[in-house]
C-alpha cells in the first residue's frame, strides 16, 4: 500500500512540474554583463514575444527607482533595452520585467561597481550572521537526519 501511495505522489510531482516549468522556463529576464563600472552599460533581456508590445524593465537600486521600456528583439527572442549606468551609486540593483500583455518575465540583479576596481566590499566588517545561521541550519539538519538513519538501521536489524 505504502508503494503504492508513493508511486502516486512521484507520478503526481512529475506531472505538475511537466506542466509548470514552460510557464517557469518563459519568464526570464537576464542581464549582461553582471557587473559594470560606473558609467558602464548593461543589456537587459526580457523572454518576452515581441508581438505582446513593448518590455518594460523596471530598475531599483540604491539610488534608482525607474522604468526602461525595451527598444530592440533579442538576437535569441524576447525583448532587450541597454541601460547607461552614469550617475549610478555603487551597489546591487534588481530589474524586473513585465511584457507587454501584462505578464512577469521575471527578475535579474546586476552590480554597479567603482571604475577600474572591484566591487566595495565591507571587509572584515561585514556582517556574515546570516550565512552563519544557514549554515549551522544546514549542519544541524545533515546530523538530524543521520541521527535518524542509524536508528532506524539498528532498530531494523534487531528486529531482524
Amino acid at each position: 500500500m505504502k508503494a503504492q501511495s508513493v508511486l502516486v505522489s512521484a507520478t503526481l510531482g512529475v506531472g505538475l512540474g511537466t506542466l509548470l516549468l514552460p510557464a517557469a522556463a518563459l519568464a526570464e529576464t537576464t542581464v549582461s554583463p553582471a557587473t559594470t563600472p560606473v558609467g558602464g552599460t548593461v543589456v537587459l533581456t526580457a523572454s518576452c514575444n515581441p508581438k505582446s508590445g513593448d518590455a518594460i524593465f523596471h530598475v531599483t537600486g540604491p539610488n534608482r527607482d525607474q522604468n526602461v521600456r525595451s527598444t530592440t528583439a533579442a538576437a535569441g527572442g524576447g525583448l532587450s533595452a541597454e541601460l547607461f549606468t552614469a550617475g549610478f551609486t555603487i551597489g546591487t540593483y534588481t530589474v524586473t520585467a513585465t511584457c507587454g500583455d501584462g505578464t512577469s518575465a521575471g527578475s535579474a540583479t546586476f552590480a554597479v561597481t567603482p571604475i577600474g576596481g572591484a566591487a566595495a566590499g565591507e571587509g572584515a566588517n561585514a556582517d556574515t550572521t546570516g550565512l552563519l545561521a544557514a549554515g549551522g541550519t544546514l549542519v544541524g539538519a545533515a546530523a538530524a537526519g543521520t541521527l535518524a538513519l542509524v536508528r532506524r538501521r539498528r532498530h531494523a536489524s534487531t528486529l531482524a
